[in-house]
């Protein structure tokens, strides 16, 4: 076993740590900034690296700051995770099948939600 294997973080563990600091931030924010507000220790060579592959994948946007940029999420939680599914759904191209199965798998509470939601509710 290579030695601080056990250390190693899942796929995604660390932009959702980036995230959280970015959401809980009142603004946009520098790696540096990132860096200091997340709950584990990173360098900051990371935090950048991270912060640019969000950016590339349209997560979150950037402005100039200094030399430099500030980051800034371009959505919520909700709305990446609602993100998520379409590129999910898109994947495959028996949407409907896709569908089908999905709503099958609903628990009574967010097949109502569903349902109120496809009926004009506003689901919040």
């Amino acid at each position: 076993m290579v030695e601080g294997a056990a250390e190693r973080r899942g796929a995604g563990e660390l932009e959702a740590s980036v995230l959280a600091a970015l959401w809980a931030a009142d603004g946009p924010r520098t790696a540096g900034q990132v860096q200091r507000g997340l709950d584990v220790v990173l360098a900051r060579t990371t935090v950048t690296t991270i912060l640019s592959r969000l950016y590339e994948k349209g997560t979150v946007g950037r402005e100039r700051s200094g030399r430099g940029f500030a980051y800034f999420p371009v959505r919520d939680a909700h709305g990446l995770t609602a993100r998520r599914m379409h590129h999910e759904l898109d994947k495959d191209s028996d949407r409907r099948t896709v569908l089908a199965r999905f709503v099958s798998d609903l628990g009574p509470e967010d097949e109502r939600i569903l349902r109120d939601l496809l009926e004009g509710g506003s689901g919040r």
